[in-house]
């Protein structure tokens, strides 16, 4: 039935934008101070190891999404492989780090307001969550657009910022901070200035950089050409990661000795305010503002879509499985922002503590659905080697690669466990693992064969959408 299918209006100029808009977000704009404070120069090599890993991730996910029609996102592949209860456990565990993330946006949207206007910052950010809501409500083109234009801006931002540190670099032009030179990568301390533990420290703000990659896989189902437009994104995230955060934190550390950059004050500001730009604060607030935008905008469009699936698998209301006249989750976006909203209150409670706890968090979650994927890549490369030779878009290096990505996301959750500031939300995370198997395991004690939360079960098969 058309009402009850997903609309395939993501053109490939959207999901190039989207793959952009995922890999350039909060956590290189607001957490690249705090991250060099922690690794120095040594913070590159960081980006690079977490952004290799994320790309194979990425690949095995590619392939598998190719490899039937049906499939949605990585939930219904979970359930595919390693069956309900890891299906039920991980759509819901995705749903919730989107939400703990857009929660953390959403609020720092009326700061970042808060910047011209003297106004309470629940204020623009409702009125924020207002716009985003009505423009997704009416069809996933405007998502789409939304984020062609924000990833737009991000970009410039950071081109003009690498293109000021090439002329510089050129010319031998000084700054406030002094000689602007690639010496400045290595003549205050060296490049692992704070030892190895500073620099495995700052693992886990470079994981949170990079939530939201894989939401080139989360608009397969509204992707206009999904065999072409999908592999066209996964294969140039290395090169976006080389550019846009190498290149953008090269060019930073060679404007400021690393040492001249606080955690608490964007990079971006202090190097456009060392070359003489005196609207640099606004500039970089605006590109800031937009980069929460963007974050909350995926944010919606995710969990909406995660909840649709849930509920289309038997896993969720039946009520979420519903589509408006514009072939959108109308009850999932509804909900899903209630919920978003009903979070800002609590980080406005304890600001101080709340995004860096819900930071973490989501940065947990995220990993656990990244191995997700591996371990379902795996799985499906012994289960269904056919459909592996067969694929025209096979991940490379399987599974050895797989297992190696997996033993990074241990060794980073250890390094979670050991920094004082990361371990009260690892000891936390577990009991929402926890909440879900309970209710799994008392739902199918009733004879539910895949539990659903918030109403009762829908009527007959869940059919997929294609």
């Amino acid at each position: 039935m058309a009402q009850q299918e997903l609309k395939r209006e993501l053109a490939n100029r959207h999901v190039q934008l989207i793959a952009i808009g995922g890999t350039i977000g909060t956590g290189l704009f607001l957490g690249s101070g705090r991250a060099i404070e922690k690794a120095g120069p040594s913070i590159m090599l960081t980006y690079i190891l977490v952004g290799v890993a994320v790309f194979f991730v990425m690949r095995a996910l590619g392939e598998l999404l190719l490899s039937k029609k049906g499939y949605q996102s990585f939930t219904d592949i979970a359930e595919d492989y390693l069956g309900p209860r890891a299906a039920y456990v991980t759509g819901w565990t995705y749903w919730f780090c989107w939400i703990m993330t857009a929660m953390a946006d959403v609020i720092a949207v009326g700061v970042y307001v808060q910047y011209w206007f003297d106004i309470p910052q629940w204020v623009p950010a409702v009125v924020c969550l207002i716009i985003l809501l009505g423009l997704n409500l009416m069809t996933v083109k405007n998502f789409g657009e939304l984020e062609f234009w924000f990833a737009l801006i991000k970009v410039v931002t950071i081109l003009a910022l690498i293109g000021l540190g090439v002329v510089l670099l050129i010319t031998g032009l000084k700054t406030d901070a002094g000689s602007v030179t690639v010496r400045n990568l290595w003549m205050h301390g060296g490049v692992f200035p704070n030892g190895i533990s500073g620099f495995l420290y700052s693992f886990q703000m470079v994981v949170f950089a990079y939530v939201g990659v894989e939401l080139v896989g989360v608009s397969a189902a509204e992707t206009s050409n999904p065999e072409k437009n999908i592999p066209s994104a996964i294969n140039k995230i290395p090169l976006r990661i080389l550019f846009f955060y190498v290149g953008a934190l090269f060019v930073l550390l060679c404007i400021n000795p690393w040492t001249q950059l606080s955690p608490a004050e964007s990079p971006f500001v202090r190097t456009f305010t060392l070359v003489g730009i005196p609207v640099a604060a606004g500039i970089i607030n605006f590109v800031v503002l937009t980069s929460a935008a963007s974050a909350c905008n995926s944010g919606m469009f995710s969990t909406s879509r995660i909840l649709y699936n849930l509920s289309r698998n038997r896993q969720a209301s039946a009520r979420f499985g519903a589509l408006n006249r514009n072939h959108v989750p109308g009850n999932s976006l509804l909900v899903s922002t209630l919920v978003i909203s009903a979070g800002a209150l609590l980080s406005k409670l304890v600001p101080e503590q709340a995004f860096g706890i819900v930071t973490t968090v989501s940065a947990i979650c995220f990993l656990w659905v990244w191995a997700v994927v591996l371990v379902c890549h795996i799985r499906y490369k012994k289960q269904r080697p056919d459909l592996h030779a067969a694929s025209a878009f096979r991940a490379p290096l399987t599974p050895f690669v797989n297992y190696a990505v997996l033993g990074l996301f241990a060794a980073i959750l250890l390094i979670m466990l050991v920094a004082d500031e990361t371990r009260p939300a690892l000891l936390f995370t577990p009991l929402w693992f926890v909440l879900l198997y309970t209710l799994y395991a008392l739902r199918s004690r009733k004879g539910e064969s895949s539990p659903a939360i918030g109403g009762a079960l829908p009527e007959g098969p869940a059919e997929l959408p294609r």
